[in-house]
């Protein structure tokens, strides 16, 4: 029979990595393998009370059961989270200030070139009617002016 500290000194040492993983980390995946160190650590823990002589109904293993599954629903929901979140601003960095707008990249893009434009009605002018370069010019001017 396995004596049970040693589980519980591989339990803290997962738990410290895992809580390391977790305060140190700016990347958003290994900030979840923190996460889950620290539940593995956890069911490890259960694990190692449920084995021990004269445990009653066995109920570490049960409730490793229960924590691989709720594990399995927040890794879910997390990559969720993390992929939209690459996708809208094209890293997965933490510490980053977050962009809360509903607009997408190109979005924004396009507004920010319609921003540059000198005036509102030369930005309609230029846009309605495609002309020379002279006449755009010529209206683009008036427009202005």
């Amino acid at each position: 029979m396995i004596h049970l500290s040693l589980p519980a000194a591989l339990a803290a040492l997962l738990a410290g990595l895992g809580v390391y993983g977790v305060l140190a980390r700016r990347n958003a995946v290994l900030v979840l393998i923190g996460v889950e160190l620290v539940l593995n650590a956890a069911n490890l823990l259960l694990v190692t009370a449920g084995s021990r002589p004269g445990a009653p109904l066995s109920a570490g293993p049960v409730l490793t059961l229960f924590v691989i599954t709720i594990a399995a629903a927040e890794i879910t929901v997390a990559l969720a989270i993390i992929l939209v979140m690459f996708r809208r601003s094209g890293h997965i960095d933490l510490t980053a200030v977050p962009d809360l707008t509903d607009d997408t990249p190109e979005e924004r893009a396009d507004e920010a070139d319609v921003a540059d434009a000198p005036d509102a009605d030369a930005r309609d002018a230029a846009v309605a009617a495609p002309e020379t370069g002279r006449e755009a010019a010529a209206a683009a001017r008036e427009a202005t002016s």
